[in-house]
């Protein structure tokens, strides 16, 4: 599997490259993170207002620190708790994208980081907040319903293999 691949975003052309265990030190480039969740061998999908099934995660609040940001946004929208160990970081790079908004909400460059979670715990899922609904799918699966570009699906088997060394 290739590590880069090019998508396109809203008519924006954007290279995503995948850095297994890359540590990002600059949190000013870190522009979301995102959690594969596990329990009992499946892993746990939300659909989110305006968008399909993917796994939780988003933005980093003021004062958060990646994985306070990770918890807190798996809880808000999977209604879910549990223990995280971190697998790398996507590489969001906009040097081709026409449409880049110099001085904007996001770097020419940034990163989305990926954390596998043990969940520990589940919630009633209570619809407070952004996400419809959530599932649960069977990793052979999680091709036919992800929502999301094909380096996800490298970076769930990823995730995978860690369940036998956790």
């Amino acid at each position: 599997m290739n590590n880069q691949i090019a998508v396109n975003w809203q008519g924006s052309k954007v290279r995503l490259t995948w850095f297994p265990s890359k540590k990002i030190d600059n949190s000013q480039l870190i522009t979301s993170v995102h959690g594969y969740c596990f329990k009992d061998g499946k892993i746990l999908l939300v659909q989110v207002k305006g968008r399909g099934f993917n796994a939780p995660g988003g933005h980093i609040e003021l004062n958060e620190d990646p994985e306070q940001a990770l918890l807190r946004e798996i809880y808000e929208e999977g209604y879910v708790t549990g223990t995280i160990k971190y697998l790398g970081a996507i590489e969001v790079n906009h040097k081709n994208n026409e449409n880049f908004i110099h001085n904007g909400p996001y770097p020419m460059i940034g990163y989305q980081l990926f954390y596998r979670v043990d969940v520990k715990k589940v919630f009633p899922f209570l619809r407070e907040n952004e996400t419809l609904t959530r599932i649960w799918v069977e990793p052979e699966e999680i091709q036919y319903v992800l929502d999301d570009h094909e380096l996800s699906i490298h970076i769930i088997k990823e995730a995978l293999k860690l369940s036998d060394s956790i």
